[in-house]
Order: structure tokens, then sequence, then C-alpha cells
């Protein structure tokens, strides 16, 4: 079998694990509408006022679309690397051609799948609650794709180093809650103070945030390309890492 058809057969695996886990299909998919509806319906945005929430509905599609390409693959990923290896699977992977590299390839194209659908979801409703003036661009695409192989690769690392599948959960949301917020999606970068700013630039999500604005708000390649590069040298690098930190069974 090729690198290609065993790839593919773990994907196909990976998938159907996925459908059968109803509760994950569930809460992949409603939290980041229930964040839409408390913040785009409940809270709503106030251009003329103070604080929170007083850009135009459109800028906070970024943050929207963070919630499942963040939390999603750090938590999918590294839970399942945590299974995987106190359920000693990568011993019983190591009898197969399947190698490392390529079962978390699959993996991550099936995270790449599912939140691209999610996404697509995210984008619909944030129009049609908020009205929020959104360019449909096929740039969205490669942004959503490596944001989240980027992702799936600091999950394999998270579950490759944690001591056990709590603590890999544990450490993902300890992670993605403070990029969440904190990565140019929710807040604006001047309501932060003057000396944290330089620091919202060594979040992967920062790019990922100000490319999909870039893209939504329909204000040409120059301004969103230089994001994309960024995004993808950063997935290349962790995707590579998370590979090399799986557990070896040699």
């Amino acid at each position: 079998m090729t690198a290609i058809g065993r790839v593919g057969a773990e994907f196909t695996a990976a998938w159907r694990s996925f459908l059968r886990r109803r509760t994950a299909v569930f809460f992949t998919f409603f939290f980041p509408v229930l964040l839409i509806l408390i913040f785009g319906v409940l809270v709503q945005t106030q251009p003329t006022g103070g604080g929170l929430f007083t850009e135009p509905a459109g800028y906070y599609v970024p943050g929207y679309l963070a919630v499942v390409v963040l939390f999603t693959p750090l938590s999918r990923i590294g839970s399942t690397v945590a299974r995987h290896r106190d359920g000693n699977r990568f011993e019983k992977l190591a009898t197969t051609p399947l190698s490392r590299a390529e079962w978390l390839l699959a993996r991550t194209l099936v995270n790449v799948v599912i939140i691209g659908i999610a996404s697509l979801l995210i984008l619909g409703l944030v129009v049609l609650v908020t009205g929020a003036d959104v360019v449909l661009s096929p740039a969205l695409i490669p942004f959503v794709g490596v944001a989240v192989a980027l992702f799936c690769g600091v999950g394999a690392l998270l579950g490759s180093l944690a001591d056990s599948t709590d603590g890999t959960i544990a450490a993902s949301n300890t992670i993605a809650l403070p990029l969440l917020f904190l990565s140019e999606t929710f807040v604006p970068p001047d309501l932060l103070p003057t000396w944290f700013q330089p620091v919202v630039n060594l979040s992967p999500l920062t790019y990922f945030a100000r490319g999909v604005r870039a893209v939504t708000n329909g204000t040409g390649a120059a301004n969103w390309g230089g994001d994309l590069v960024v995004l993808c040298v950063l997935a290349v690098g962790f995707v590579a890492l998370g590979a090399y930190a799986l557990p070896r069974t040699d």
C-alpha cells in the first residue's frame, strides 16, 4: 500500500470514529453557535459605546472561527494522542506500515474537514443573526486549513508530553483560553496595555485573526498574504515537532 493509501485508510477510520462520538459531534458545532448567540444576539456590538464589543459585527468573525480552529484541534488531537499512548496503541501501530507522521497527517486532515464544515456553519449564522457584512472569499480555505494543521501539531505535542489524558485537556484549555481572547480576536489591540501589545505578535492565532479579518473585509491580498505565510511556516514547524514527539516504540 502506498503512503496515500495508508493515509486514506487512517483518515476513513478516524472519520468514522468521530461520527460515532455523538457528544463530540454535538459540542464541536454547538459551542461556537452558543458564543454567537450570546455575544452576537444578547450582548450585541455597540459601535458608539465603550469597552468590549464596540467594533462592527464583522470584526468578530475571526474570533468566532477561532473557537473551532483553536479548541477543537488542541483537545481532539491532544486527547487522542494521550489515549493512544496510555493504551499502548502506538505499539500496535508500529506493527503496521503506517508511520507516525502519516498517522498525524490523517488525523489532521480529518480535523480540517470537520472544522471546515463548522466554519461554514459559523459564517452563515454570523451573517444571519448579527447582520455582519462578510466577504466570502476562497482565501478563507487556506487560512482555516493551515491554522487547523498548526494547532493539530501543538495538540500532538501536548498529548505526547502531558502525563495523562486529563492533564492534556487541562493544558490545552490553559493555552487556548488566553490565546482566544488575546490574539486580536474579541479584544481590539487598543484595549490592551501598551507594554503587552508586542506579546500579541507571539501568538499564532493573531496571524489567523488578522488574515481572516482582512479577507472577510475584502481589503485585498496585500493585507493578508504575509499573515498566511507566517501561518504556513509555523504549521510546518509544529506539525513536524508533533510528529517527532509522538511516542516511539523502537
